[in-house]
């Protein structure tokens, strides 16, 4: 069994623990959260004008593309965490594949539900990247011995997350509707802190 890391494991069960800071849905969170927002940009994922925090505006093609690809992006880390949890053997890496899953399919619930309220143009703009060239990382984590699932998923989800985190930074500079940047910046706050205890662990 790999060697276990205290500090590691301390800060996995923070990232599980962090729906106590107010996630905007009911799920556990495991994404920092950020500095309390203003009114308008922290109103209900589910709630009517979706669109701009300040003119009630449809959302931005932008912000559409980038909450489907984010979708599609989470939909994938949750296979890649389903499919190697029951083989796990590190404890540390069990609870902090558990807060990733618990943080996502929170997201996934909030984004849908932006996705849903967008406007008329969003059906046209949202797409979802399916697979995100990852076909071949779940078929590593499928054909892994025991021995070696632990080191497979790390690797596997590191270059996978790095890719949200990268997605998510760029959004902050481009993006408009208030509520959306604010996602992408706890985004690429979760999926960086995610990459460095994978890699702490390899």
């Amino acid at each position: 069994m790999p060697r276990r890391t205290p500090l590691a494991s301390l800060v996995a069960a923070l990232l599980l623990s962090g729906a106590c800071a107010g996630s905007p849905t009911s799920s556990p969170s495991a994404v920092p959260q950020p500095a309390p927002a203003s009114p308008a940009s922290s109103a209900p994922a589910g709630s009517a004008g979706v669109g701009s925090s300040t003119d009630g505006a449809a959302m931005s093609g932008i912000d559409v593309v980038f909450l489907s690809t984010m979708v599609g992006h989470s939909e994938r880390t949750l296979q890649i965490v389903r499919l190697a949890r029951e083989r796990l053997r590190d404890d540390a890496l069990r609870t902090l594949a558990a807060a990733i899953e618990a943080t996502e399919a929170d997201e996934l619930t909030t984004m849908r539900g932006w996705l849903a309220t967008a406007g008329p143009g969003a059906s046209a703009a949202a797409h979802h990247h399916d697979g995100h060239g990852d076909d071949a990382a779940l078929d590593r984590l499928r054909t892994a011995p025991d021995a070696d699932v632990d080191r497979v998923l790390r690797e596997v989800l590191a270059d996978h997350q790095r890719s949200a985190a990268d997605l998510a930074r760029s959004h902050v500079d481009v993006g408009r509707d208030d509520r959306v940047r604010d996602l992408a910046r706890r985004v690429e706050q979760s999926r960086t802190a995610e990459i460095e205890l994978l890699r702490g662990r390899q």
